[in-house]
């Protein structure tokens, strides 16, 4: 079965991918697993930081988890799990993060999601940065698979 093309979002700023984050961050629901990939400087965490403060009720202070390796925040909405996988050598470290019990009951957003390997569920969502054509400007792929195209329909994002 051919994989459907990815959604290309131009974002022009950092307000854009904040935008994009609380469309997001509406959609998304427990048991979501959001792989966000993209060179350093891309916008993973700019990204992250909005879709947890779309999420919450009050404003959270959302550091970024690089040396914590995982965040975790407790919303009316249900747990958000912030992980950079950025230092994990092998995809196994992960479990020892509580990964699964993240993919089970929580909304996973997952900086370098490619360090999971084949941990990496098949229902994700997909939400690749890149850089653009000015020093601001970024490329969002949105990549939605499982339950996630009628989702982003329903968000008026495909």
């Amino acid at each position: 079965m051919n994989e459907p093309k990815p959604i290309l979002i131009d974002l022009p700023d950092e307000t854009a991918t904040a935008g994009l984050a609380v469309k997001l961050a509406s959609a998304a629901r427990v048991g979501d697993v959001l792989a966000l990939g993209g060179e350093l400087g891309t916008g993973k965490t700019v990204f992250a930081r909005a879709f947890i403060q779309a999420r919450a009720k009050a404003p959270e202070e959302v550091p970024s988890p690089t040396f914590t390796l995982l965040q975790t925040y407790d919303l009316d909405g249900g747990m958000v799990y912030h992980f950079d996988l950025y230092r994990l050598n092998a995809p196994e470290e992960a479990l020892e993060l509580g990964v699964e019990e993240a993919f089970a009951h929580g909304i996973a957003l997952i900086e370098w999601p490619e360090r999971l390997g084949p941990l990496l569920p098949e229902g994700r969502l997909g939400v690749t940065f890149a850089y653009a054509q000015t020093a601001d400007s970024r490329r969002a792929a949105l990549s939605p698979a499982g339950s996630w195209p009628g989702r982003l329909r329903e968000a008026g994002l495909a």
